[in-house]
This record gives C-alpha cells, sequence and structure tokens, in this order.
C-alpha cells in the first residue's frame, strides 16, 4: 500500500498536505494528566479493543512506544503522527496507526484521543472524512465528555467545543521572497486563524494555516473558513511565482541547487530543506522535469531519527548528514 504522502492532490504546487485533529476524552475517567499507570493502560487497552473489534480493524494497528527504540519512536514525531509530549512518555505510551500512515491516534496523550488524519494537497475534507469514521466509532462505543453549551470537553480550554484543529501545510517561497507573509499573518488573525512557520527559521519556506476558533462554530463551517482563506493564499502565492519567471538569477539558482543536491556527500537538516524548497519552486515553474512526489517524499522521510530508524541504530549528525546526502543523490539520478 502506497503512503499518503505519495500522492498529489488539489494546489500541491503551493499546499503540501492538509491535516485533521480532533480531541476527545471519555466522561467516566479523569483526564491523562490525572490518571494513574493502572488507569492509563486500562482505558488505553478499551480504545484500542473497541478499533480491533470493528470494521476497521484491518486497517490499523497499535504500536507501543516502549517496545521500540528511541530513534524509531522519534520517527513518528518526525511525520506528525505522534507529539513530543507523547515522545517524552514513551516508557507507557501507545497510539494507533493505519497501514498508510495517514491516520494515527495518540491514546491518553493530553487527551484520550488524539486523532490526527492527512491528506495530500489542500483536501481537509477528506482528512477530516478519515477522520470522522474513528471519531464515530468511538462516539458510538463510549459515553465521550459532551456538553450541550460547551460541546467537547478537553484538557485545555483552547480546544472546547469543536475539538477539531485543522490546518493546511503552505509552500511559500515566492511571497516569502517578497516580504509579504507578516501582512499576510496580521490579516489572518483577524478571522481567527494563525499562520506560522512549521521549522525554526522559516527553513524550507514552509507554513501552517491554522484555525484557533473551536467554540460555537461546527466543524463543517471551521473548514470552510479556512479554506476560503487558503484559497486566497494560495492565489496570492501563485501569482508571485509569476513574477519570478523572468528572474534569471533565479533560474540560475534553482539550477545549481540542483547540482549540489546531485554531488553533495553531507547535506544537515536546514540546508537540506532550502534546497528542497528551490526544487519545489523549481517544478513549478516549469524548470525541472521532477515530481513533487520526489521532494516531498524525501522530506517527510529525511530527518536525522527517520534516518537514523533505517539504519537501525543510533546516529550522530555527521553521519546523517552523510547518509542524507546519500539518499539525495540516488534519488535524483
Amino acid at each position: 500500500m502506497s503512503v499518503w504522502y505519495q500522492g498529489e492532490g488539489k494546489n500541491s504546487d503551493v499546499v503540501l498536505y492538509s491535516k485533521i485533529r480532533l480531541a476527545r476524552n471519555l466522561a467516566d475517567f479523569p483526564f491523562p494528566s490525572r490518571m494513574s499507570d493502572e488507569i492509563r493502560k486500562s482505558v488505553t487497552k478499551k480504545l484500542y479493543a473497541t478499533v480491533k473489534n470493528s470494521d476497521l480493524a484491518n486497517e490499523y494497528d497499535v504500536i507501543n512506544l516502549y517496545d521500540l527504540s528511541n530513534e524509531q519512536a522519534a520517527s513518528y514525531m518526525e511525520k506528525q503522527l505522534i507529539s513530543r509530549e507523547f515522545l517524552r512518555n514513551k516508557a507507557k505510551s501507545s497510539f494507533i496507526l493505519s497501514k498508510a500512515e495517514d491516520v494515527s491516534v495518540m491514546l491518553c496523550e493530553e487527551d484520550h484521543i488524539r486523532i490526527n488524519s492527512f491528506a495530500a494537497g489542500q483536501n481537509l475534507e477528506e482528512a477530516y472524512e478519515k477522520a470522522d469514521r474513528l471519531d464515530d466509532l468511538f462516539i458510538s462505543s463510549f459515553k465521550l465528555a459532551y456538553s450541550d453549551k460547551l460541546g467537547f470537553l478537553t484538557a485545555s480550554p483552547v480546544n472546547l467545543g469543536t475539538g477539531m484543529k485543522a490546518s493546511y501545510y503552505l509552500h511559500l517561497p515566492a511571497l516569502k521572497k517578497e516580504g509579504a507573509l507578516r501582512r499576510i499573518a496580521l490579516s489572518v488573525s483577524k478571522l481567527g486563524l494563525t499562520l506560522n512557520e512549521l521549522y525554526r527559521g522559516a527553513a524550507g519556506d514552509i507554513y501552517v494555516l491554522s484555525n484557533q476558533v473551536t467554540l460555537g462554530i461546527s466543524e463543517k463551517s471551521a473548514i470552510e473558513n479556512l479554506s476560503s482563506i487558503c484559497d486566497r493564499i494560495v492565489k496570492q502565492e501563485k501569482e508571485a511565482r509569476e513574477n519570478l519567471k523572468e528572474d534569471f538569477d533565479l533560474e540560475d539558482k534553482i539550477y545549481r541547487t540542483l547540482g549540489i543536491m546531485k554531488e553533495a556527500r553531507k547535506l544537515e537538516t536546514d540546508e537540506f530543506l532550502g534546497f528542497i524548497s528551490m526544487l519545489r519552486l523549481g517544478i513549478s515553474l516549469g524548470y525541472l522535469d521532477l515530481d513533487y512526489e520526489a521532494t516531498d517524499g524525501l522530506m517527510h522521510n529525511l530527518f536525522n531519527a527517520s534516518i537514523a530508524a533505517f539504519a537501525g541504530k543510533e546516529l550522530d549528525e555527521t553521519t546523517c548528514a552523510k547518509a542524507r546526502a546519500q539518499i539525495v543523490r540516488d534519488k535524483l539520478k
């Protein structure tokens, strides 16, 4: 089965992927932060058993972090399938993962149930549909913490209501080059959204557009609002890219970047992300005969922990940088 990030979706030249996160809690148990280890194990077993005994059983596996090496566990965090806090509690954490790695369910993280669902390109509807299938299963199987006035009750008050965080992951090199992102971030904040860099220092020119409002709004309305703003940003990015087509220095830089990646013997993480950004831009401008599957697959799997997990042993920064360069060379032959 192919993994979700190998596909392309709507506006894949700008929108790398879409993500839905749903937070749910069981009414008859304390929040995970107040649980004893014994209760945590009991709730985890109940939640997984519900999936295992359902029509979805063949689509999911349970992953016990405590059975994995540190590198294997951290690689799941790099891919956003689990959170950093969940990884810190590795010794007592388990999560449910789909075969295609497009849906994960953290069990007893901040909330009892944290569903993460992904879809390629600009397609929150698909991501939500996959998350909703599991959500319906848990709602039908357990009494969830819910208030007619407040909606779903969550460990953090900021998630009250829908308990949903919807996000688009955007590649915005042209708008960044124009210096327009601060203005756009301020503009969307007035609409109850956020636009933040994904990686420190905006490495890779990737930004996350997310909803902030979860109370007094339906999931459908939240998705529609976010998608409408995403459409505008995508349009602005594409227009800004049109203005770059006559930039000879940029064209030269893109081809030089491809040459470096084909020959480099060492690629540090931030440098690698910057190069991938240039390749994606080169593809969208029609300079490079590559596809987004190649660039996005590399980006998804070539952080340090994922490289070390594939090698089956702990690796230092330099060794990871060398291995990353080797993999990139092989992919771009």
